[in-house]
């Protein structure tokens, strides 16, 4: 329920202003054209408890591991023939996630008002993604609602795994170069500056490396504002590069490039592809709509244009794999397995497959990954550390020599 204010003209034609609480405008009007007014003006009124959940929905995100949770619940609560108006109350109250119990609500009342429930989860755009209504869609044609909420509970699981390996592997360089940042800048602004005045007063010439540590500590200490700005500045126009389509493809590009980097994208791009599109297969849509969710699932800008690329030859009536095949940027083993389940019309069950192989690919690398990552940041933290203590030590060694 939401708080609405109001002006009418009352029955004795005088201007009255109130306020009213109701689902939606038109339940408002209803309740005011009972009364025999005449209606001016409806607005929906904020209260600062409506305030607050507004602000706490907008900085709560819905995880991956949320919508595993869901989709996980949601099957079961399906599969006991639970009606699915009563299954979503359910999973409304029960859902931690503000964001998410807020939409379920609403796909609830939806669902109550007379909506298909795929069509109640297209409203819901920035939650539910294309590729959940299309597979949602898919079972309740078929009448196998579960097992397609099922589909989409291990394919979000296989998803969140993915995802939690690749964030466990950048935490600890993440935190060890932000360790080091703050470290720089705090002997930037306190330590140099106590250092500076111990040399002028003995004076000589200092090396070049003191001298550029010099300045920089001046430069940070008297404009420190200006290192802000041009921090902020520069994280600001990055997102806003990245946004634009061209700068998003030139970072796509770069990325691939990158020699453990590029490898581990592809093969995360090749499982996302190879898990969807198999999945939605299963559920009965089509091969060329199938492609055309698949590609919004696929992060990367250069395997979306493979992807359009595909859909244009397979609408075109050429096999699903000619464009593949072709493709510099996949394994030959891919569309060589692809041909093979379009020859013996198990392409589902093939690209099933694909994805368990290069998932398990995914892991391994991440796992050496974390290895190797270890004694490079060891040897990164070494050399920062040599040149700044080079840059301090070498003019006291100057100065203690001269004695």
């Amino acid at each position: 329920m939401a708080l609405f204010r109001y002006q009418i003209v009352n029955k004795d034609y005088e201007k009255e202003v109130g306020t009213i609480e109701a689902n939606d405008t038109k339940q408002v009007e209803n309740i005011l054209a009972a009364r025999g007014v005449q209606i001016i003006s409806i607005s929906q009124s904020f209260s600062w408890p409506e305030i607050g959940n507004f602000f706490q929905g907008a900085l709560v995100r819905v995880t991956i591991r949320d919508l595993v949770m869901f989709f996980r619940q949601f099957a079961v609560l399906v599969s006991a023939n639970i009606n699915l108006s009563e299954a979503l109350k359910i999973l409304s109250e029960q859902t931690e996630n503000y964001s998410l119990k807020k939409v379920v609500g609403d796909i609830s009342k939806e669902v109550d008002s007379g909506d298909r429930l795929s069509d109640a989860m297209v409203k819901h755009g920035h939650v539910f993604s294309e590729f959940h209504t299309s597979v949602i869609r898919s079972g309740e044609s078929s009448g196998k609602l579960d097992d397609s909420l099922g589909y989409l509970a291990d394919e979000e699981e296989r998803n969140y795994d993915i995802v939690k390996k690749v964030r466990g592997a950048m935490t600890y360089p993440i935190i060890v170069l932000i360790v080091m940042f703050v470290v720089g800048v705090m002997m930037m602004l306190f330590v140099i500056p106590k250092l500076i005045s111990i040399f002028n007063e003995v004076g000589g010439e200092l090396p070049l490396m003191t001298r550029v540590l010099i300045w920089t500590s001046n430069f940070t200490v008297s404009y420190w504002w200006v290192v802000a700005i041009l921090l902020a500045g520069g994280i600001l126009l990055l997102r806003f590069y990245l946004k634009l389509p061209f700068g998003k493809r030139q970072f796509d590009y770069l990325i691939l490039q990158l020699p453990v980097a590029g490898d581990l994208v592809k093969k995360i791009s090749i499982v996302r592809f190879a898990r969807s599109l198999s999945t939605l297969l299963v559920g009965g849509v089509t091969i060329s709509n199938s492609l055309k969710i698949a590609k919004g699932i696929v992060g990367n800008s250069l395997f979306k244009d493979l992807i359009n690329e595909t859909i244009i030859e397979v609408e075109k009536g050429n096999s699903i794999s000619s464009v593949f095949i072709a493709s510099k940027d996949i394994p030959v083993m891919v569309p060589r397995m692809m041909i093979v389940g379009e020859k013996t019309g198990k392409l589902d069950f093939v690209l099933q497959k694909i994805g368990d192989f290069y998932s398990k690919e995914v892991n391994n690398k991440l796992d050496n990954l974390m290895v190797l990552l270890e004694p490079i940041i060891m040897i990164i933290m070494g050399v920062a550390v040599g040149i700044m203590a080079t840059a301090i030590i070498m003019p006291m060694y100057n100065l203690t020599s001269q004695f």
